[in-house]
């Protein structure tokens, strides 16, 4: 004899006035959270705003073909920041270099490939910590390692490596989380037309998960652009007046990596040397330098979310 599931004893009512004072309550806080965090981004963005506006105001008008082709001087109207752009540029190059193959290739090992032990529980607890670790604890890292130990100088390339150690964490987890957002029927539809684990992940799962890789490298990029603690410590030098080695030669092979042991400024360093200084006009300086510097981040990242976009178009397709 079959039992009802359920005695009339135990049986909910329906409640029509219940449920839509109920109904009522989770509206109004859906609307006070809602308002709650609207007005929290206008006020960050009014910040954000106001803050560019004022750098814009200070420094937009020294900023010329002669500010940005000079090199510095101790002359605030014939100063310039050849020297500082040039080595940003080719800092972030190695940077990029270094940083998004080894955090794709190490964010694609934990999440595919490492067996899940209690090593394995270590590394991806201290990745996520070391994602928060402050900079100047690279820069030292740096210093004992790259310069003193290995004795690379403080050039180019052990700068572009104290800020790929920097943005590391960034891009592993930012991996992870791509790789992991992929649904598994594209694992298991691959596996199935006789794909093997290593042809699975570079010709389906990675070409999927590129958009959010490329977010991660973004993010990251974009926070070691503006670091100035690492590469003071390494070394950095506050003045240069000549350019490093050109990488690219008129002879074979074309390409030249002498400019990796150059030694560099970057413009978050100029802008720190010229704040430094009393003269108002070299504030002006030091606020034009931040509008490039600016650009210069606007650029890189709207280049990123370019080819991300062309990525995402090429994967749905």
């Amino acid at each position: 004899m079959n039992r009802p599931l359920m005695s009339k004893s135990t049986a909910v009512e329906y409640d029509p006035q219940l449920a839509a004072r109920v109904g009522r309550t989770a509206k109004r806080s859906d609307f006070i959270f809602g308002l709650a965090g609207v007005a929290i981004l206008i006020v960050s963005m009014a910040l954000l705003i106001a803050l560019l506006l004022d750098l814009a105001l200070d420094g937009a008008g020294r900023i010329n073909y002669e500010f940005l082709t000079s090199f510095p001087s101790r002359r605030a109207g014939s100063a310039g920041i050849l020297s500082a752009w040039v080595g940003t540029t080719l800092v972030m190059v190695v940077t990029a270099a270094l940083a998004v193959p080894m955090g794709v290739m190490a964010g694609l090992y934990l999440e595919e490939y490492a067996p899940k032990n209690l090593i394995t529980t270590l590394i991806e607890i201290n990745i996520g910590n070391l994602a928060g670790v402050p900079s100047i604890i690279y820069g030292l890292l740096a210093l004992g390692l790259f310069v003193y130990m290995l004795g690379l100088g403080q050039t180019i390339f052990v700068a572009g490596a104290v800020l790929a150690l920097l943005i590391l964490p960034v891009i592993i987890v930012s991996t992870r989380e791509a790789v992991r957002s992929i649904p598994q029927t594209v694992k298991e539809g691959a596996y199935g037309i006789g794909a093997d684990k290593w042809q699975t992940m570079s010709s389906f799962i990675l070409p999927a998960a590129r958009p959010g890789i490329l977010t991660g490298a973004i993010v990251g990029l974009s926070r070691a652009i503006g670091e100035t603690a690492p590469v003071i410590t390494i070394g950095a030098l506050t003045y240069i007046a000549f350019l490093p080695p050109s990488p690219i030669q008129a002879g074979f092979p074309f390409i030249n990596f002498d400019w990796l042991e150059a030694p560099f400024t970057l413009l978050p360093i100029q802008m720190f040397n010229w704040l430094s200084r009393p003269q108002s006009e070299f504030h002006v300086n030091a606020a034009a330098a931040g509008v490039v510097l600016i650009a210069m981040t606007l650029v890189m990242n709207a280049l990123a979310i370019y080819i991300r976009y062309r990525l995402r178009r090429h994967t749905m397709n």
